[in-house]
């Protein structure tokens, strides 16, 4: 009987060429389909990464106000980047600035269309761009005013950026075409070092900028007073969530389940632990301790770095990515605090600083050439984050002075959530926290 199944299966091929090349092309795109759609729900749980972070980082008080921050703005900015968002990314270039066309969909795919799969991973990779900003403002953030930034910051303002480097991206399931201006430069960015991290980072900047710091968190003297994050082993749970979900951010922008998704898995693993290392013993030696959140951001600044470049550079190149990411973090976090700049959870170091990094390493570390095209990925790497803090600065002003994006004094001392929410997060527990 397979005898049989074997030679009708080798006349099938030899008599019908076409249609047996076709029912294999089929069950390629569907395996690549499947492929990414994975990777895309390995995205999405990144989100409970976010929010596990800031609530580990933050205080018991303000726990309910991060989970709702971060459940509503991928949902709303997620509405407002399915109807003008992606065709801003990737719709027809208007001098590689800017994608017009087919707004909401307008243009009729078929339900079987890999457009749709493409659609769900870029919408993950908006939602992580717009919620960054959430851990570096958390505890003094009116959460009208933030779900307000976050439509925007999501839904308008990454796709526009956005476009500079992959517009054009979706032309292959049929959707817009032509490239950024930047991209025409010919700046690179696999996984979104730039596009994603340092315009997050940027968002975060401007924000705790305009917001000003948590009350008291640095007295009339300058010195700065410290707010411990109330559960740090949550704050690790929410590193390991994201790290898991790093492989499908980074593996699923091959876009195909190719034979390279192997070693782009390998570079962001190596990355991670050369981030954690050197975040855990830079802070060690410098500061005389081995600290926890040196560690667990170390190894997130090391993600950020090698996710734009993790396509394009040997193992032990990801390692030495890696281990310069963590001490940039710690370095960050130190400079930061010297400019009496309130970052919650180190957003900015971890995503501004290690995302522009990552995009010099595209052509620091490029296998094939190395230090080639570096002018054009360091005119990318600030560009970027410069024009998105600048247009997030204004955005976040316009909100301060209108809706209100700073939470009252007596807000913060009750704790958001239950000026905001009505509610506490641990309600057969005694929080005395003490306040000025």
């Amino acid at each position: 009987m397979k005898t049989k199944k074997l030679l009708f299966l080798f006349l099938a091929v030899l008599l019908f060429p076409s249609a047996a090349s076709a029912a294999e092309t089929t069950k390629l795109a569907n395996a690549d389909n499947a492929f990414l759609l994975i990777c895309t729900a390995l995205v999405f749980l990144m989100q409970a990464g976010f929010c596990l972070i800031e609530i580990g980082f933050s205080r018991a008080k303000n726990s309910i106000n991060i989970i709702m921050k971060n459940i509503c703005d991928m949902a709303a900015g997620g509405l407002l980047f399915f109807f003008v968002g992606f065709s801003l990314m990737f719709g027809w270039s208007q001098g590689g600035v800017v994608g017009l066309g087919n707004f909401g969909f307008s243009s009729a795919f078929d339900p079987a269309h890999s457009i749709w799969i493409f659609f769900l991973f870029q919408l993950m990779f908006a939602a992580a761009t717009a919620t960054i900003s959430s851990g570096a403002m958390a505890e003094r953030t009116y959460f009208p005013g933030y779900l307000l930034y976050a439509v925007i910051g999501c839904g308008l303002v990454y796709p526009f950026l956005g476009h500079w480097v992959w517009g054009g991206d979706a032309s292959i399931f049929g959707f817009g075409e032509g490239q950024g201006w930047l991209a025409k430069l010919g700046f690179q960015d696999f996984a979104g070092s730039t596009v994603v991290h340092s315009v997050g980072g940027a968002f975060a900047l401007a924000g705790i900028i305009v917001i000003g710091p948590r009350k008291g968190r640095f007295m009339e003297d300058g010195s700065e007073r410290i707010f411990p994050g109330h559960n740090v082993p949550l704050a690790s749970l929410g590193m390991f969530l994201l790290f898991f979900g790093w492989f499908g951010f980074n593996c699923g922008s091959q876009l195909v389940a190719g034979g390279e998704i192997g070693r782009i898995g390998v570079n962001t693993m190596m990355a991670a632990c050369g981030g954690i290392v050197s975040g855990l013993i830079y802070h060690w030696v410098a500061k005389g301790w081995p600290e926890p959140g040196a560690t667990i951001n170390g190894a997130l600044g090391a993600l950020v770095a090698i996710t734009g470049c993790c396509n394009c550079v040997a193992p032990w190149a990801a390692i030495i990515v890696g281990l310069i990411a963590g001490v940039l973090v710690v370095i960050g976090e130190s400079v930061l605090l010297k400019l009496k700049l309130d970052d919650a959870v180190g957003a900015v170091p971890v995503h501004l600083v290690c995302g522009i990094w990552g995009a010099l390493c595209v052509s620091i570390f490029n296998e094939t050439a190395p230090f080639a095209n570096l002018g054009v990925q360091a005119l990318g790497a600030f560009v970027l984050p410069l024009a998105a803090f600048g247009i997030i600065w204004v955005v976040f002003s316009i909100i301060n002075k209108t809706v209100g994006l700073r939470a009252t004094d007596d807000a913060q001392d009750q704790g958001l959530d239950f000026a905001e929410h009505s509610s506490v997060a641990y309600p057969d527990f005694a929080i005395n926290e003490e306040e000025d």
